[in-house]
């Protein structure tokens, strides 16, 4: 029978029970010794495996009622027609939904889709731009902790607050149009006017979301190792230059995370529509994918129009993710 021969304050404690001592400290450990050795470990290792689901198993319960379900059964409302009362009424319908969303005339594309994505992207462009101007400012002040705190203020707001109050800030008589006619200029029906209603609504969303980003980009600019700012004064940078040489590529991971998360925000957000221009008006100025989802299901009981909607923002908000995620990485790569 072949045999083995390990040190005595080697890895083997096991080799002391079954195993001989041998000249020298040594013990000589058989095959089947260390066959057994070897199942007692598998066996360890897939009681460990077994303990970790367990621990998993509330959250993987939850993402799969809530989640997984879900996402499945609006895959077969896509797919079939439904009033959105009784499941026996569900009637297999193909991939006419689909059809009927990007047919000639349809508005799904043309407002529907093109506000959506005019809203997502001027929330985006807004948000992070102030975002990384005040988190630089906050970094160079004294009491951070309470500029951080006021410019989150906005986001443990209810939607419904937030929203009736730029609404009646937006008002011929509220408190923008009376800075304006201060200014000498004329008063601007913000929500009224098809022109000016998705821009206002942009703004209120990007100025709603600026307390999250800023308090990641904070974090991010901490973060930031104080060498390479004394390195950079010592070579006689300037401010400009050492911001866009040092900090914002630094901060680039901090950026990619706000970037996605208010990305997809912008495309998932209806609430605050609604709250300040009731249906997406005037018109359908302001109606958005999410918006014309909701109208789809609760108020035209069109279920199954609804779900395939649902499924095309998802795999446009998939594809916004992971182009964002290649151009970020490729230019880490680049830089």
């Amino acid at each position: 029978m072949a045999t083995t021969v390990d040190s005595a304050d080697g890895d083997g404690g096991e080799g002391f029970g079954s195993g001989n001592l041998a000249g020298g400290g040594r013990v000589v450990r058989t095959a089947a010794d260390r066959a057994r050795t070897s199942a007692l470990r598998r066996r360890h290792r897939r009681r460990q495996t077994v303990i970790g689901y367990l621990f998993l198993a509330p959250s993987l319960a939850f993402f799969a009622v809530f989640l997984l379900l879900p996402l499945l059964f609006a895959v077969l409302l896509s797919l079939s027609r439904w009033a959105g009362f009784d499941l026996a009424d569900i009637r297999p319908a193909g991939t006419d939904n689909f059809a009927a969303l990007f047919a000639r005339g349809s508005s799904f594309l043309t407002p529907v889709l093109t506000n959506t994505l005019l809203y997502a992207l001027g929330t985006v462009v807004l948000a992070l731009t102030g975002a990384v101007l005040v988190a630089h400012c906050i970094t160079n002040l004294r009491f951070q902790g309470f500029w951080r705190t006021l410019y989150f203020l906005p986001i443990v707001t209810t939607v419904v607050a937030v929203g009736n109050v730029w609404k009646y800030m937006y008002e011929p008589g509220g408190l923008v149009n009376g800075v304006l006619n201060a200014l000498g200029l004329r008063s601007v029906a913000f929500l009224q006017d098809p022109a000016t209603a998705l821009p206002s609504v942009v703004v209120v969303q990007a100025w709603a979301s600026l307390g999250s980003a800023i308090l990641i980009l904070t974090a991010g600019l901490k973060a930031i190792p104080h060498t390479y700012y004394e390195a950079a004064e010592l070579d006689g940078a300037g401010q400009f230059t050492v911001f866009a040489r040092i900090t914002l590529p630094l901060l680039r991971p901090s950026l990619l995370f706000v970037c996605v998360t208010q990305f997809i925000t912008g495309l998932q957000s209806f609430a605050l529509i609604i709250v300040m221009t009731g249906d997406g008006g005037p018109g359908d100025a302001t109606d958005v994918a999410a918006l014309e989802m909701y109208q789809r299901a609760f108020k035209y009981g069109d279920w199954g129009s609804a779900s395939a909607a649902a499924l095309v923002l998802f795999v446009l908000i998939l594809v916004i993710t992971l182009v964002q995620l290649w151009l970020f990485r490729r230019k880490g790569a680049d830089a």
